[in-house]
């Protein structure tokens, strides 16, 4: 344990992004919605004004959790809003090492668990609509904006959404891409090796017709203003034009260790070639694996991953001779600082 402490200590220390005395408050709720029937786990952190002692949050015996007091009043003023949607089998605890840094730079910081594709939910019919992904970082931004009492008031046009894997396609989608089934299907052909072909296999969202629709349709919102890709996956789906037209500022950030089933050629770079050059921003980081965006993993994670699922402590692992991770997770932190900043000043002027 103190061995993790200490590593955290470090982290915020030396990281400019993460370094602040802005207190962070945090907030749970459950969206309820009668008309699609699907509870929404919601969870905020924001800049806050409280002296209260902070707790440690979404820490398990796996990962290290973050600093937030629990349902503190929120600071005064408008602050620009961040979405988080994580990656399939994640959840909402897997950046929340990004939601506090984020807040220390005056962010608001909304997730949510998808349902079907969460470490706790993975039912099947829920798992099959992905269009509502989209969606359910909409409702997101509705509940935090209809609650300024709670977490601050959101600024105007400074909204953005960022994504881990499949939550990198749900950013996408959310900001204007749209998503073609059969090219996917022809694409999975020629490189089957790709984990995102087995995923959406999983998935299995052509297996209702009304949800096949509902997926090619425009799942977009125009609240949003930047979106961030980290590591993404079904990228190869989405069609040329749609991404081509993109009207929002996209950051790009790739894991650059070698993968046999998420290469960056094959993904976030094939993604970023055809995005237009002028609003997007490419970035691949060398000793990133895909597993390098999930918060920090304490001393024998690795085992007792390996004890639950022989395999897993890939999840604890970066790229070979890679910086700790607590490093690599700097580097992301202020990337996406900065590539916010630059587009919501864009938006004020």
């Amino acid at each position: 344990m103190k061995t993790v402490l200490g590593a955290l200590l470090l982290f915020c220390l030396n990281n400019p992004a993460f370094a602040s005395d802005t207190p962070i408050g945090f907030r749970t709720s459950t969206l309820t919605d009668t008309q699609n029937e699907r509870p929404l786990e919601l969870v905020v952190w924001y800049p806050s004004v409280s002296t209260a002692a902070p707790q440690l949050i979404a820490d398990t015996p796996v990962f290290v959790g973050a600093l937030a007091i629990p349902d503190a009043p929120p600071a005064a003023g408008a602050h620009p809003l961040v979405v988080l949607s994580h990656g399939f089998r994640g959840n909402w605890g897997n950046q929340s090492w990004l939601a506090t840094a984020l807040v220390r730079q005056g962010y608001i910081v909304a997730a949510v668990n998808h349902p079907g594709t969460t470490t706790r939910d993975r039912n099947p019919a829920a798992a099959a609509r992905l269009w509502q992904r989209p969606v359910d970082l909409q409702r997101a931004i509705d509940a935090v904006m209809a609650q300024p009492e709670h977490f601050g008031s959101v600024a105007k046009r400074q909204i953005a959404v960022i994504g881990h894997s499949l939550g990198g396609w749900t950013a996408l989608e959310i900001a204007g891409a749209r998503f073609a089934p059969e090219r996917f299907a022809q694409d999975c052909s020629s490189h089957p090796q790709l984990s995102s072909c087995s995923t959406y296999a999983q998935l299995n969202p052509d297996s209702d017709p009304a949800s096949k629709a509902r997926l090619l349709g425009d799942l977009s919102d125009s609240r949003v203003t930047a979106i961030v890709s980290l590591d993404l996956g079904l990228s190869r789906g989405l069609t040329d034009k749609s991404l081509a037209t993109l009207p929002v500022p996209t950051l790009v950030i790739a894991a650059g260790a070698p993968s046999e089933d998420l290469p960056a050629q094959l993904e976030s770079a094939d993604l970023a070639r055809r995005l237009p050059p002028s609003t997007s921003r490419y970035v691949e980081i060398k000793d990133a694996s895909h597993f390098s965006f999930l918060s920090m993993c304490k001393p024998g994670a690795i085992a007792l991953l390996e004890e639950d699922a022989p395999g897993d402590g890939v999840i604890c692992r970066d790229g070979d001779n890679a910086r700790p991770r607590a490093t690599i997770q700097l580097q992301i932190a202020s990337l996406i600082n900065a590539f916010l900043t630059q587009s919501f000043a864009t938006e004020k002027g």
